[in-house]
């Protein structure tokens, strides 16, 4: 490959063509179906980098550098203060200063390094990792895949057009008890399924309040934070952890739990959405700064069943007594599966009394344990063998779809049709609008 100039880079990447820069350089895209050349053999160091150094930024490196053959080369994030704690962390464990940026850019321009962890807000994760793939770096993107359906796609088409490994950051997919409940499933013992349950009641969260807007820190750029988003003035409520709960930078809970708690349900049934419909509103805190609901039921249409979803902030205690979990509802029984186990109860059978099971219940599992490594493992492994890896970016786009289709049928308020073929919502303009969303200049998701 011809290597780009970094000034060239860089003006190229923020204009309305930046994703025409990499063909204009000379970087020779992988032809769809081929394989490329592996970046690192099986005994080679393995050059990773973080865009997006919060919390879950910072979580997701922290696995990685639990493995000795991983090198991580830079650190980039928009607040000074964040990107400090990311390098200062790499330092702590492996006794050398990565590189610091606060342009995730340099990153992507730099010809050392295999692979980028994008930690960052769910509105930041199309551009670096469609970028980073374009470059020829494999990716670990974290859940939700993105913010609309359109840039998931795009992400999807980047991977495979450049032949990248990119791993979602959905990481029950490597969990031992997941996959037990999944082929559980599978097997057949529940019967016909046509009802699937999914929801999170998060008690520990609760009123964020409404402060007023004031000027941003200045350890922070914020215009960069905001990036592809509309321009809104800066509240503390609104960025990091709590960015989201704006429409402009996620989708709520729908989009935050609802990645993990239907991928699940998808993982087993193999099927794509056809609709969505649900209600929900601010409910519990009519009056905080939150734009996503923080109630909402979602019924999601697949050909041969349906999915509900809850959700509530501020209570604890859902279906089954639980905070979080998956209920498959087949003729025979029922599986329940959360993060602490899974287990099997029969349905009842009355058409001859007396009243009789019609299955044999299955005892609580126990759950996995360190399955995020797990994850990451497997990623790792898959950046060698050129293997997809568990949790694809393509399954990560298809999971979140129904989420999405849930969220604009709660801000329509009806019900909307899905065409998961053309990945289009039929007969609904407004609908159809809110599939893709316009970026703020400069910036611009390139067509891949």
């Amino acid at each position: 490959m011809k290597k780009m100039a970094r000034r060239t880079f860089l003006e190229n990447s923020t204009k309305a063509a930046a994703g025409s820069a990499f063909l204009a350089a000379g970087l020779t895209p992988g032809v769809e179906g081929e394989q490329m050349g592996p970046r690192v053999s099986p005994n080679d160091r393995i050059a990773v980098a973080l865009i997006g150094s919060g919390d879950q930024g910072r979580a997701n490196l922290n696995q990685f550098l639990r493995v000795p053959e991983v090198e991580c080369l830079a650190v980039a994030d928009v607040d000074e203060e964040r990107l400090e704690a990311g390098l200062a962390m790499v330092e702590g464990r492996r006794e050398k200063r990565p590189d610091g940026y606060g342009d995730f850019r340099r990153i992507i321009e730099r010809d050392d390094i295999d692979a980028v962890i994008v930690g960052t807000p769910d509105h930041w994760h199309a551009l670096p990792t469609v970028l980073a793939c374009q470059s020829g770096k494999d990716v670990y993107v974290e859940k939700p895949l993105a913010t609309t359906i359109s840039e998931g796609r795009a992400m999807v088409n980047a991977a495979r057009r450049y032949d990248r490994v990119v791993q979602v950051g959905t990481h029950q997919r490597s969990a031992g008890h997941f996959s037990d409940a999944v082929e559980f499933v599978t097997g057949g013992s529940l019967g016909n399924i046509r009802m699937i349950r999914a929801w999170t009641y998060l008690d520990w969260k609760g009123d964020l309040g409404f402060p007023p807007d004031e000027e941003p820190p200045a350890h922070l750029d914020y215009d960069f934070w905001l990036g592809p988003a509309p321009w809104r003035p800066y509240n503390p409520l609104r960025v990091h952890h709590n960015f989201r709960w704006g429409w402009d930078y996620s989708g709520g809970l729908m989009t935050d739990w609802g990645a993990h708690m239907i991928d699940v349900a998808m993982w087993a049934m193999q099927e794509d959405p056809v609709g969505a419909m649900a209600i929900g509103g601010k409910y519990g805190f009519p009056d905080d700064i939150r734009e996503t609901p923080d109630t909402q039921q979602s019924i999601v249409k697949f050909p041969t069943f349906s999915i509900l979803w809850e959700h509530m902030i501020g209570c604890g205690v859902g279906p089954w007594q639980r905070e979080h979990g998956v209920e498959f509802h087949g003729k025979n029984g029922i599986l329940v599966v959360d993060r602490g186990g899974w287990e099997v109860h029969s349905e009842t059978d009355a058409y001859n009394q007396p009243r009789a099971d019609r299955m044999e219940g299955v005892e609580r599992q126990p759950a996995s344990r360190d399955y995020h490594f797990s994850h990451v493992q497997n990623f790792l492994e898959c950046i060698k063998t050129r293997s997809r890896p568990v949790a694809d970016v393509e399954i990560g786009h298809k999971s979140v779809i129904a989420c999405h289709l849930a969220n604009i049928a709660v801000r329509l308020q009806r019900y909307v049709s899905w065409d998961p073929e053309t990945e289009q919502i039929v007969g609904d303009t407004e609908g159809q609008d809110l599939v893709g969303r316009e970026y703020r200049r400069p910036w611009s998701l390139p067509e891949v």
